[in-house]
This record gives C-alpha cells, sequence and structure tokens, in this order.
C-alpha cells in the first residue's frame, strides 16, 4: 500500500516502454515488416539506454 505513490526511476520507465515496443513490433511483424522493423530500432536504442544506466549504477557502487 505505501508503494502506491512512489515514483518510477528511470530504469523503470524505460523498461516498461520497451516491453510495449516489443509486443507492439511482435503484432506488426505479421501484417507489417517494415513499420515492426522501425519499432526493434526504437527498442533496441532503448535498450542500449538502460545498459547504459545499469553501466553507470554499477560503476557508483564499486
Amino acid at each position: 500500500m505505501f508503494g502506491l505513490f512512489k515514483k518510477k526511476s528511470e530504469k523503470e520507465k524505460l523498461t516498461d516502454l520497451y516491453k510495449k515496443i516489443k509486443e507492439k513490433a511482435y503484432v506488426l511483424s505479421k501484417t507489417n515488416r517494415k513499420e515492426s522493423d522501425k519499432l526493434e530500432k526504437e527498442a533496441n536504442d532503448i535498450l542500449e539506454k538502460i545498459d547504459f544506466i545499469n553501466e553507470n549504477n554499477t560503476s557508483l557502487e564499486q
């Protein structure tokens, strides 16, 4: 109950966005390959941002 008003971190927001885009890309892959590829590229860019955040957090902990 106390986590109800907790704000999401940047990493959590990007992860949710990544999942939504991947799902859309999967659905579109059956009908519109070009749009699906665009969404896959966008999802890949978001994944790189997530990795960058993970690397920065790891270096700060050491």
